[in-house]
């Protein structure tokens, strides 16, 4: 008889990782607010998670998986930290007070963990951290990316940025920021940070996960949803959280459940579209009305007008054209800014498309590295008949695209409008 446990890759073995990697996609930020909440410690409240994982993973193909799985982490995390606290190396650098039972939370009540998130997520954007790595930091933290994952969507060395997120993660400690979301008068300031980081979830998410999954509630892009919603109701009369509930779920009521090739919104078919998350996301649209209009109302909008499609059969561009131009007039994005080009030139026809692109180079070099840049501007070249460009810049974008599915799609593109 073999005693020596279940081997790699057995029935058991497989069901306890898949267990601890759906616990972690799901559960990471949520586990962790709690964890960080009584002394503000991220960096041991890290480590100790990180070690619950990795008994986890020990244990469970030989005990079986628990039936709280999410339970049975925060017990072997919360005992890791019980053990720091209580260790002589520990009690000489905090508080005796800071050692003791902080009352860590025993039930995993959603509302609880929800709430606790959203503290960190304040936490996070709290004016003693640099503005610079609020958005990263509440990315790695609460929402569980990778620093790496991090550094390359925020366009900074992964070194620099591990460095940037363990600064943060002291001054935090430091200065013993309290885990609570702020009163209106700190709330003005610290709020954007806040709403750019949960849509940075649900943009990261779009554009690595499989189609087929991006939008159930438990992928990552799901929990940008989710987390907007609840911030959204938790403030209840916050027109640009109400936006941003509103986008995510517009957005993710348009993806594609059919396949993974890449189909641009023009070509998809709105019967593949979900009309249950439209609905929903045109009443979360309608709570944002009456206030000023920021981006993510204008975004959102923006959404709504093309998910109008599966009602009108056709898109109506003129509002396009209007709601990029107040966009690009409140946050004037290199993306916002092409698309508002790609848009005038489907409305004024491609030669006034191009002369806002070329406007926009002029005031922007940079976006010569931007791939949209270069796709656009292949598109409105082809339409306007000028060839030879046309294929220089498909040639352009098709080298700067990374995803193999927009790479396929727009060298189909260019045997398809080219000669």
């Amino acid at each position: 008889m073999n005693d020596a446990g279940p081997r790699p890759g057995s029935a058991r073995a497989d069901s306890a990782r898949a267990a601890a990697d759906h616990a972690a996609r799901v559960s990471y930020g949520r586990l962790l607010a709690l964890l960080a909440a009584p002394n503000g410690d991220l960096a041991a409240a890290e480590d100790a998670l990180a070690a619950a994982f990795e008994q986890a993973l020990a244990t469970w193909p030989e005990t079986g998986v628990p039936a709280n799985p999410e339970g049975w982490l925060l017990t072997v995390a919360r005992n890791r930290l019980r053990d720091l606290w209580k260790s002589a190396a520990y009690r000489t650098g905090a508080p005796l007070e800071a050692a003791a039972d902080h009352g860590l939370i025993d039930d995993l009540d959603p509302s609880v963990l929800s709430e606790r998130r959203l503290e960190l997520l304040f936490v996070c954007a709290h004016p003693a951290i640099d503005p610079a790595v609020r958005a990263p930091l509440m990315l790695q933290t609460v929402l569980g990316f990778e620093a790496a994952q991090v550094a390359a969507a925020f366009a900074v060395p992964a070194a620099t940025m591990a460095q940037r997120l363990v600064r943060a993660k002291r001054r935090i400690k430091e200065t013993r920021i309290p885990f609570v979301v702020p009163d209106r008068r700190a709330l003005e300031e610290r709020l954007p940070a806040v709403l750019e980081a949960v849509y940075g979830c649900y943009a990261i998410a779009w554009s690595t996960a499989d189609a087929r999954a991006a939008n159930t509630p438990e992928s990552l892009a799901g929990e940008g949803r989710y987390l907007a919603i609840t911030l959204a109701e938790l403030l209840d009369s916050e027109p640009e959280a109400w936006g941003l509930a509103a986008l995510i779920t517009l957005s993710l009521a348009r993806r594609s459940t059919t396949g993974v090739a890449y189909v641009p919104l023009e070509d998809q078919d709105p019967a593949t579209w979900d009309a249950s998350l439209i609905t929903e996301g045109e009443a979360y649209l309608r709570r944002a009305a009456g206030g000023g209009l920021g981006r993510f109302q204008l975004e959102a909008a923006i959404q709504s007008v093309h998910c109008a499609r599966a009602v009108t059969g056709r898109t109506d561009w003129p509002a396009l054209r209007t709601l990029y131009l107040a966009l690009v007039a409140v946050a004037p994005s290199l993306g916002a800014r092409i698309a508002l080009a790609a848009v005038i030139g489907r409305v004024d026809g491609p030669v006034a498309g191009l002369e806002r692109l070329s406007e926009l180079i002029t005031e922007e070099p940079r976006a010569a590295e931007f791939q949209p840049y270069h796709a656009t501007r292949a598109e409105l070249l082809a339409r306007a008949g000028a060839a030879d460009e046309a294929a220089a810049a498909f040639d352009r974008a098709i080298e700067s695209t990374v995803d193999p599915a927009v790479r396929s799609y727009l060298a189909d593109r260019r045997r398809h409008v080219l000669p």
